[in-house]
Parts: C-alpha cells; structure tokens; sequence
C-alpha cells in the first residue's frame, strides 16, 4: 500500500520539522519525504537511548 505522498507532503509543509522549512519540503523526492516521516514517526527506532544509568563520557 503506498501512502498518500501528496497528504504527507502537505502535512509536513504546513508543520515543517525544527530546521527545515517549507520550501525544504517542496524539494524533497518522494523517497526522501518517505524515509523522513519514517524516522520521525517510528517508535522501533527509540530504544531507549539517555534513560537514566546508562550514559557514556
């Protein structure tokens, strides 16, 4: 099932992620708007990283 690249692409230029703005959006291919919304939706990705006792100095 492919997602609606369009949908997801007016949603994030209306909202853009912190650093990037809407004419970043515009630009990006289908493939990169795919990848982006993966990685900022997938909670998989989180894993736990800067949970208390486990820090590296």
């Amino acid at each position: 099932m492919k997602p609606d690249i369009e949908k997801l692409r007016k949603k994030y230029m209306d909202n853009p992620p912190e650093g990037m703005s809407s004419r970043d959006i515009r630009r990006m291919s289908e493939e990169e708007l795919l990848d982006m919304d993966y990685f900022l939706n997938d909670d998989e990705l989180d894993d736990g990283f800067g949970e208390e006792g486990f820090y590296i100095f």
